[in-house]
């Protein structure tokens, strides 16, 4: 079982659930903002470490900015406008409504 797990791998943006509108996906749009991936990487195979080492290069990078896009400066404020615009509308074609995220957090 142990090494079930630990051979676990991420099925890939494109392939997420909720058309990719999880915190992987934020995670892998945030790396294409701060070019630390091509916006063609989707991570699909990906082991768990590597998601970590991704994660921790992806923080790190906020880190000037305080996590926050308003205070980005206006070029990459604008390259990630674009790709949360395009992730939104394909989430929304495959199905994903965020209003039951808002639910769920509700309900939680």
């Amino acid at each position: 079982m142990e090494k079930e797990m630990s051979q676990k791998t991420y099925v890939g943006l494109e392939n997420d659930i909720n058309g990719g509108m999880t915190p992987t996906g934020t995670l892998i749009r945030d790396a294409w903002v701060f070019g630390l991936l091509p916006e063609s990487q989707t991570c699909k195979g990906w082991n768990a470490g590597q998601i970590q080492a991704l994660y921790d290069k992806v923080s790190k990078a906020w880190e000037p900015y305080g996590h926050l896009v308003s205070l980005l400066p206006p070029e990459l404020r604008e390259k990630h406008q674009q790709i949360y615009d395009a992730a939104v509308e394909y989430a929304r074609k495959n199905g994903w409504d965020p209003e039951l995220d808002i639910l769920d957090e509700e309900n939680r």
